[in-house]
């Protein structure tokens, strides 16, 4: 008797089955719809109603955007150079100053932003040909992330190679802010007039206030930076300037996750008229030839959604136009071939015994 309690006792230990509950077997009260004609439709219908407006809006904010693109990498390179554009850029004795001049389509009121925009350029993968080979190292993680928060931080340099460390006189010492993605920084620079006003570009306001206030540190200076001979990259820092003020290299240093993007550079307070004719005194110093990059200057206004941006507007017009057509198809179909709301005659299984049934008919 005592072995078949334990027995009996041992297999209910051992046993996996849930406890009853109205979760477990899927009790609990739901709302099932039902998929009738009506609300099919008029589901459709709204969400068409209330798209293509949106579409509409949005497109016609886009059009109101004025936009300037002007790609100068190529205009820049002097007529000798033409075939070996990279001689040129690595050419110290070369004169990288370049001269444009461009014209405003339309009125533009402030702000007007100013960006530079690069392709081919891939911040989010391993490090490409720029100013000088360096393969198998990962330029998105080429950074140190605690060096650029304190000073307390300066000697974490693990991610950052090859630009880690630098040696002085037999001294290892850290280069702040360290890793290719500072290394790299974007230096050309841009003056621009109209007429002899010059429009005045200000780079303060430009990067997220996260980025400097939690991100880069106020007791961080830059150190070491670009010192090497046969290693310099772009852009030097001011080392008397924390990297909490440097707003250039903030906006550089949030990397792009697609090959071509664009970076503020600054914002002109002042409105352009029709027709004005902007001269733009250029330094073309950032290599993007090694690697068949571009670069373009962009000034642009900016509307409720932003900047210039036809997608937003035609995704909404596209979802609300299949919404549309597709409630026109159902109103049509229950028109002129309605059937009865839950007929079970359409199920596959009865389908095919009707038709078994049609045919012993026929045969008989």
């Amino acid at each position: 008797m005592n072995q078949v309690t334990n027995g009996a006792s041992k297999s209910k230990r051992i046993s996996k089955k849930p406890e009853y509950s109205r979760f477990t077997q899927q009790e609990l009260p739901a709302w099932k719809p039902i998929l009738t004609p009506g609300w099919v439709i008029t589901s459709f219908l709204a969400i068409a109603f209330l798209f293509i407006p949106i579409g509409l809006f949005s497109l016609f904010a886009s059009e109101r955007v004025v936009e300037i693109v002007y790609r100068y990498d190529q205009d820049c390179v002097p007529e000798m150079y033409r075939g070996n554009a990279t001689a040129y850029i690595k050419n110290s004795l070369t004169n990288k100053t370049c001269i444009k001049n461009i014209t405003v389509p339309k009125k533009m009121d402030p702000p007007i932003f100013v960006y530079y925009q690069l392709d081919n350029f891939y911040q989010n993968h391993r490090r490409q040909i720029m100013l000088v080979p360096l393969f198998g190292f990962r330029y998105v993680k080429s950074r140190s992330d605690k060096q650029l928060r304190g000073a307390a931080y300066e000697f974490a340099t693990k991610e950052c190679e090859p630009e880690s460390r630098v040696n002085t006189s037999g001294i290892w010492k850290p280069i702040v802010p360290c890793g290719l993605i500072a290394w790299s920084l974007f230096n050309d620079t841009y003056n621009l007039k109209v007429k002899d006003t010059v429009l005045d570009i200000n780079k303060k306001g430009i990067a997220w206030k996260s980025d400097t206030k939690v991100k880069f540190g106020s007791n961080v200076y830059p150190k070491n930076f670009q010192s090497r001979n046969k290693l310099i990259g772009g852009g030097k820092l001011n080392e008397s300037v924390p990297l909490n003020e440097q707003e250039d290299l903030i906006v550089w240093m949030r990397t792009a996750a697609l090959p071509t993007f664009r970076k503020l550079y600054g914002k002109i307070n002042m409105s352009l008229k029709a027709h004005d004719t902007i001269t733009v005194v250029l330094e073309n110093n950032y290599n993007t030839y090694s690697f068949d990059g571009q670069k373009k200057l962009v000034l642009s206004t900016t509307s409720w959604i932003g900047g210039k941006n036809d997608f937003l507007g035609m995704a909404y017009l596209t979802v609300g136009g299949i919404c549309l057509f597709m409630a026109l198809n159902f109103i049509l179909l229950y028109i002129f071939k309605p059937r009865p709301l839950g007929d079970p005659s359409y199920l596959s299984w009865n389908r095919t015994v009707n038709q078994l049934f049609f045919n012993q008919v026929k045969c008989s």
